[in-house]
């Protein structure tokens, strides 16, 4: 993938879990519970919005500011992580065509986290 490429990528991606794990910490959790096919606690609920959210700022920021720049694979790793969880969760919740957008968003940091691995060379 080309440097462009994979700074438009981030860029969605940032602007995707920015956007999700805001919703999470802001969405009253009682409105989050009756969106879910099953229940997770409302403190697990905030956990996942906050790593979605610092998730989200070492896509770009590292990058941006020349500054621990080995942060930003080390980020896509954690929300491939993360969407590997969020597809777990959707199938056991009966949704199978639902687990694809999970599946896609951990694919895409799965190819930044392998684009970005140069940044661990001039660390």
């Amino acid at each position: 993938m080309t440097s462009a490429t994979l700074w438009t990528v981030q860029a969605l991606l940032a602007f995707l879990f920015l956007f999700a794990g805001g919703m999470k910490l802001i969405v009253p959790v009682e409105v989050m519970m009756a969106q879910m096919p099953l229940k997770l606690s409302g403190m697990f609920v905030h956990f996942i919005g906050c790593c979605e959210v610092a998730g989200a700022l070492g896509l770009v920021l590292p990058g941006l500011t020349h500054v621990r720049r080995q942060l930003t694979p080390l980020a896509a790793w954690a929300l491939v992580l993360e969407m590997v969880g969020a597809t777990v969760y959707t199938l056991l919740g009966g949704g199978g065509a639902g687990a694809l957008f999970p599946l896609v968003v951990g694919l895409l940091c799965a190819a930044v986290a392998s684009g970005r691995r140069s940044y661990f060379a001039t660390a």
